[in-house]
């Protein structure tokens, strides 16, 4: 049974009881300023995406219901307003005029609907249409178990399924926490049916749609769903390189909020092992790499001494990213050295030696960078916390270290950092 809230949120009534008149007004506003904006469609393609939206606003002749008049309208609204701050090849030709006025007519509608607010008239609204979008969507999915790739696609244009697909995550992002979680029975099935679309554009939306939902409801109310979206993660993460950061994003996240508590969670190994995979096939792409460096840090603290198990996929593309000539991949993997150090204390582990070395290889070798300060105090901050939990493993491996006239200052330095650590424990 539904909770007192969600019944209040999902009551029809109140969407019905705007007047038609108000519905034919708002509708001419848009018609009349998406009729003068320029549209030139895709070569070769069968659908207009102007068009589609034209035929969504309601005309007195028509003969649809009122109830459907108004489910369109307010879907053309959410396509058109999804275009703003979208670099989208679908909606970029819609203007921030057109979307502005979007938002403003379902501004209208919530008022004349006596919403008390406007996410009270979205959630009623998406339980209305988020079925119809996620069967949009299907109908260009590819089955698998067809055997033409184009079966899939020949039923309809796959423009609709992106259009639904903007509809769908501006919708979504209309609601924030916590009224969004009584939602996630919608929301999930459709989430879940945009990230198995062929798509890369479909894809995308569904992956802001989940990073909004993972961002507005708690760990308890996405239960019901985990294994399903936890594996279609996994599923993406191989096999989409144009939305990389995309995808690193949603996993992430979704991953820590339903497993933090478990770090020895099968989930965590398989999304690391997939992540470590792609980056193992794709070494040299920096777009990779730094993404996953700059999205990657919540895993890595849920799992904490869990990293060991993986220290020979991680260090391994660690210690090749600390050569490249890119000083912000550098910075971000001695950050990531910085917080395993911190998580794990590199216990027992056959690679404190080459991560020492490797540190102070880099040390002498960022001489001539513009970043080499940032570098080097992040090697120094490195080098002291090893030295704390390492202790006389560290003291051994330093020694050759010692007298190297090219590291004096760094040897220098750590020696004065390592006493006023001693002073300040005595103290």
């Amino acid at each position: 049974m539904a909770s007192p809230s969600l019944s209040a949120e999902l009551s029809p009534r109140r969407l019905l009881s705007v007047p038609r008149n108000l519905l034919f007004r708002l509708a001419e506003q848009i018609r009349e300023t998406l009729a003068r904006t320029l549209y030139t469609p895709p070569a070769g393609s069968p659908v207009s995406v102007k068009s589609l939206l034209e035929s969504l606003l309601p005309q007195n002749a028509a003969p649809k219901s009122v109830d459907r008049q108004l489910k369109d309208f307010c879907l053309c609204c959410a396509a058109l307003a999804s275009a703003e701050g979208v670099e989208s090849p679908s909606v970029y030709w819609i203007p921030k005029e057109l979307s502005s006025l979007a938002k403003s007519a379902l501004r209208e509608i919530s008022a004349a609907g006596s919403f008390s607010a406007e996410h009270e008239m979205v959630a009623e609204l998406m339980a209305e249409v988020l079925p119809e979008l996620k069967a949009v969507v299907k109908e260009t999915c590819i089955d698998p178990d067809e055997e033409v790739f184009v079966a899939g696609s020949v039923r309809a244009p796959v423009v609709n399924s992106i259009v639904a697909a903007h509809q769908f995550r501006w919708l979504v992002t209309q609601v924030m926490y916590p009224h969004l979680g009584n939602l996630c029975a919608l929301v999930m099935p459709c989430a879940l049916t945009t990230l198995d679309h062929w798509s890369p554009e479909v894809k995308e939306q569904g992956m802001l749609a989940l990073i909004h939902l993972g961002k507005n409801v708690n760990a308890t109310e996405l239960g019901w769903y985990e294994e399903a979206f936890l594996d279609v993660c996994c599923r993406n993460i191989a096999t989409s390189d144009d939305l990389w950061s995309r995808i690193i994003e949603v996993s992430t996240l979704l991953l820590t909020c339903t497993q933090r508590k478990n770090p020895r969670s099968s989930w965590f190994e398989r999304m690391l092992n997939e992540m470590l995979g792609h980056l193992e096939r794709h070494p040299f792409s920096r777009e990779h790499r730094i993404a996953w460096l700059q999205l990657i840090e919540p895993v890595l603290s849920a799992m904490g001494l869990v990293l060991l198990m993986h220290f020979h996929r991680i260090f391994p593309l660690f210690f090749q990213w600390l050569h490249t000539d890119d000083d912000e991949t550098i910075l971000l993997v001695l950050e990531r050295i910085h917080s395993i150090i911190k998580l794990t204390w590199v216990r027992k582990s056959p690679y404190m030696a080459r991560l020492l070395d490797e540190l102070i290889h880099l040390y002498k070798e960022v001489e001539t960078r513009k970043n080499r300060e940032s570098i080097r105090n992040f090697i120094l901050d490195s080098l002291i916390l090893l030295q704390k939990c390492k202790g006389m493993q560290f003291e051994t491996l330093w020694i050759k270290y010692k007298d190297d006239p090219g590291l004096e200052k760094l040897v220098y330095s750590l020696s004065e950092a390592l006493k006023a650590q001693a002073v300040q424990h005595l103290l």
